[in-house]
């Protein structure tokens, strides 16, 4: 085989990788990207309305932003929602549904030499244990091809993608990560993760002085006014204002580095939550998010009610880089030169929650919401020990069992659930008025279903199979696949490589040494060709989503 055309031709994902990530527009400056993440939090800032916890940094980059008032998670809890944010694909097309598969980058499920150990059981009793997900061959983390276009690609830390993320998708990913260690005049995208407003900060700063008056919080017609729901409420609002604080030292340090007026600032929060119906939950409470996005120069201030979904970022993101957006993504462009007409509906998946199964879709627009369930012998509330950590949650359960709680609080725990509930979201808010049964609604329900239902079909739902016949389509007799190793060969002064593994990226590293070593500087991306540097190490290897890396390859230059 020619190892020139290789390059086009092998695994076919390589293909991908060539032929759109070759064709960015000439003549035009790169703009940075800057992603400030944060978790767990729904709308709760002043920009929309809430003015309970003090925000001035987030004030301020609001002021300055496209403020969008319908952005929505896929899914309302962390992993799945990020491997729909990284892949632009929503996750029960690709086996990222269920919430957890393994542990973040370094632990359990993900790392080689893990020995695979039967510890759950899946909806039809079969046992499994934790695994990385393999995602089809075509699907990349989108940073790949920014990283193809010269892009230097950091994130600090936090990926939680429902696989350990590849090699080739982050020139630095870790605590260390930033944008200041590019080379000079090397456009950036940079991804960082404040993690103060996770769930388990409530219980974690629980006897932390509060910055918020737990009396003058609001509440949720859903929750009972008592002095626990209140605390936990003020503990969340708190630590709003903790995440603004270090919102503000971001934006500080992106302005000392002179790249401010160049790059697209983003915030947003992972899914909605973090306190009982909201996270995990299919409504508003847990899709629903703060998202903004500040163009360089300050230019595009404003609101808009535009529908965007978490699938939408990846593709929006190599629009606005002039990057050609792959044909499989399935999020469409809300911005650049590629922009898509604006979506009508978004899509929201609810299935595995830690220990506890259940099957959950939803499609929403702008004036309606319709919620389908598939196990409604079951409760809409789930039994998740990882929540019970939440005094609100336990002070909730003992009032249910006391029968303290009202009708509209009791929904949440009632013992079955209906097959199909329906929404005006405009009167009702919170989602807490089923009006599915009501004759002059009916057509809207109909017409919703189908839209929901072809919705499933046409991104191939996954949500049916049980979680340990997944497993094993993926891992063949439960063992993780692993990359094939690349093969290198010599050509006018170049060095060129292919990989026969369906769906591998190709990395590689130079070296003074034959000797492996995690000193070595980080992999580059393989782009057609490898320079040769003389008197130096090559050290290559493959990486695919889902599989074990490759072992190195090292060649003398």
């Amino acid at each position: 085989m020619n190892f020139t055309k290789a390059v086009n031709v092998a695994a076919l994902g390589l293909a991908v990788l060539t032929s759109v990530g070759t064709v960015q527009a000439k003549n035009k400056k790169n703009p940075n990207f800057l992603f400030i993440t944060c978790e767990d939090i729904s709308p709760y800032l002043n920009c929309y309305g809430d003015s309970t916890a003090k925000t001035p940094n987030l004030d301020k980059l609001a002021k300055e932003s496209l403020v969008y008032d319908n952005a929505f998670a896929t899914v309302g809890v962390c992993a799945p929602s990020r491997s729909s944010i990284i892949t632009g694909m929503y996750p029960v097309s690709i086996g990222t549904h269920h919430m957890r598969t393994g542990k973040d980058v370094t632990g359990w499920g993900y790392r080689r030499g893990y020995e695979y150990k039967p510890i759950m059981i899946d909806q039809e009793g079969n046992e499994f244990g934790h695994y990385a997900v393999v995602t089809p061959p075509e699907v990349r983390c989108f940073t790949v091809f920014l990283r193809q276009n010269g892009y230097f690609c950091t994130n600090s830390s936090k990926t939680d993608y429902q696989f350990k993320a590849p090699i080739s998708a982050w020139d630095e990913n870790g605590r260390k990560a930033h944008f200041k260690n590019r080379t000079k005049n090397q456009p950036f995208f940079s991804v960082f993760n404040i993690g103060i407003t996770h769930e388990s900060q409530i219980w974690m700063k629980a006897k932390d002085s509060l910055r918020v008056n737990p009396q003058i919080v609001p509440l949720h017609s859903y929750w009972p006014d008592t002095d626990t729901v209140r605390l936990d409420m003020a503990r969340n609002y708190s630590n709003i204002e903790l995440l603004d604080f270090q919102v503000g030292e971001l934006l500080d340090d992106l302005k000392a580095s002179g790249q401010l007026e160049n790059t697209f600032v983003f915030f947003f929060s992972d899914h909605g939550g973090p306190l009982p119906r909201g996270k995990r939950a299919i409504y508003d409470s847990g899709l629903r998010t703060p998202f903004m996005i500040r163009f360089p120069k300050g230019t595009n201030k404003g609101r808009t009610d535009r529908l965007i979904s978490y699938v939408d970022i990846a593709p929006t993101v190599l629009s606005l880089a002039n990057i050609e957006i792959p044909a499989y993504i399935q999020g469409k462009a809300f911005l650049g030169e590629q922009e898509r007409e604006e979506r009508e509906y978004i899509f929201g998946s609810a299935d595995r929650f830690d220990e506890c199964y259940d099957r959950v879709r939803c499609v929403r627009n702008k004036n309606y919401m319709l919620v389908r369930n598939f196990n409604t012998e079951q409760s809409r509330y789930l039994e998740v020990n990882y929540r019970k950590q939440i005094p609100m949650m336990n002070n909730m359960l003992r009032l249910r069992d006391e029968g303290k709680l009202n009708t509209t609080q009791m929904i949440w725990f009632e013992n079955t659930k209906p097959d199909i509930e329906f929404y005006d979201v405009n009167a009702d808010p919170e989602q807490v008025n089923n009006i599915a049964g009501l004759a002059e609604h009916k057509d809207k329900v109909d017409e919703m279903l189908n839209v929901l239902t072809s919705w499933q079909e046409g991104v191939k739902d996954k949500g049916e199979i049980p979680e340990a016949e997944m497993i094993k389509s993926q891992w063949p007799n439960f063992v993780q696949p692993q990359t094939e190793m690349p093969q290198i060969k010599k050509e006018a002064g170049s060095f060129y490589a292919e990989v026969s593994t369906k769906g591998a990226d190709i990395v590689y590293r130079y070296s003074e040494s034959n000797k492996i070593t995690k000193k070595l500087d980080h992999w580059h991306i393989y782009n057609g060709s490898i320079e040769k540097k003389k008197g130096m190490f090559l050290h290559v290897r493959a990486t695919r989503i889902g599989y074990l890396d490759s072992d190195i390859l090292v060649v003398k230059m």
